[in-house]
């Protein structure tokens, strides 16, 4: 348990908001960009998923929307892979993934110029936490070292608290993963596990 872990149980209270970010079949293994491990984050996902939705609270989940000709792909000079592209499989999210009806869906990187990690970047996420009141931002997903870190920088600095659950996160590499997971600290960002987490 790091540092920043509680070993008690974090019991939620209005105010909060769960994050799920990009948990679709590309980014899962098998995907165009499947991270090795990516599906073990889906059943703590889920377990997070289930407090939320018990205790009233609003659920939220990130995803890549690609055009086909984004920029992010390596035929456009990028780094990726062709991945996400919107209103395709690998742009689905994984049919393991319990996401409530009501969950509110932040679709990334639409355009074709334009590149984001953070499930912040060009989005109407902030709009939508203030608007429910949101101050305390639960977050988990893929990939720790890009999208997950990028959303959580951005949400701390934007004034949200923030709480990582790390064993809803996983990494395309451990050692990116292990410094990103630094960065987040050194941001204020705080750690637990779904498994403790208490509606």
């Amino acid at each position: 348990m790091s540092a920043t872990e509680s070993a008690e149980p974090l019991v939620l209270a209005p105010g909060d908001a769960l994050l799920v970010v990009d948990i679709q079949h590309d980014f899962l293994p098998g995907g165009a960009l499947g991270v090795a491990g990516g599906d073990a984050v889906i059943a703590p996902l889920n377990a997070a998923i289930d407090r939320f939705v018990a205790a009233g609270l609003p659920v939220l989940a990130s995803r890549d929307w690609h055009p086909p000709d984004h920029c992010s792909f390596q035929p456009q000079g990028g780094r990726w892979p062709v991945h996400c592209v919107r209103d395709t499989r690998g742009a689905a999210f994984s049919a393991a993934l319990r996401l409530p009806a009501a969950a509110r869906i932040i679709s990334k990187a639409t355009e074709p110029d334009r590149e984001a990690y953070s499930a912040f970047a060009g989005t109407p996420l902030e709009s939508a936490l203030r608007e429910t009141g949101v101050r305390r931002l639960f977050i988990g997903g893929l990939a720790t070292e890009y999208c997950v870190l990028q959303s959580v920088l951005d949400a701390r600095r934007l004034g949200f608290d923030v709480v990582v659950l790390v064993d809803g996160i996983c990494a395309i590499d451990r050692v990116d993963g292990d410094c990103a997971l630094q960065s987040m600290w050194r941001a204020g960002a705080a750690a637990a596990r779904a498994m403790d987490l208490a509606a």
